[in-house]
Parts: structure tokens; C-alpha cells; sequence
């Protein structure tokens, strides 16, 4: 992916140029949910083979930094509803735990 190609999916997420159902149910709620999930594991695979624990905590946060991407860009859409917000404040939450 060239970096034109990030800046571009960052950007119109970020501007609102992509509708609050794309941004909401694919990019966060399915795609950054699998993805956390399977960090998730990937830390249970990291701790159980006995790597430092420096390593466990960059895997671990590797994810976080996008997915309160995804939350503000939810919150700086202007298609948000209140429950929308609730919805994604606790799929951030959640995440922070995975």
C-alpha cells in the first residue's frame, strides 16, 4: 500500500467523506474488531512462548492509536447519532482491554 493510498483512507475518514455506515459497521466494528482480536491473541501467543515483556506491550498497543482514530472519527461525523457515540465509546473501551 503506497503511502498516497494511507493518507487518502485516513484523510477521508477524518473529513467525514465516507458515510458513518462504512466508517462504523466495516471499518470499526468489523475490521478493527477482527484486527484487535487477532493482536489479542497474538499477545496470548507472545506471552505463552515467554518473550519480554517489552515486546508483549508494543504488540498490545500496536492497535490502540487507530482504533481512537476510528472512535473521533466516528464523533467528528456529522451523520453521528447519540447512539452511535454510546455504541462507539464502548466498542473503544472494550478494545482497550483486547
Amino acid at each position: 500500500m503506497s503511502f498516497s493510498i494511507c493518507q487518502d483512507f485516513f484523510a477521508a475518514r477524518w473529513q467525514a467523506r465516507v458515510s458513518l455506515s462504512l466508517l462504523f459497521w466495516r471499518d470499526m466494528l468489523g475490521v478493527a474488531t477482527l484486527l484487535n482480536l487477532l493482536v489479542g491473541f497474538l499477545v496470548l501467543i507472545v506471552l505463552a512462548q515467554g518473550l519480554q515483556a517489552t515486546w508483549v506491550l508494543v504488540i498490545f498497543f500496536a492497535l490502540k492509536p487507530y482504533n481512537l482514530f476510528l472512535l473521533l472519527a466516528v464523533w467528528r461525523s456529522p451523520q453521528r447519532t447519540p447512539l452511535t457515540l454510546l455504541v462507539a465509546g464502548l466498542w473503544f473501551g472494550v478494545m482497550l482491554l483486547l
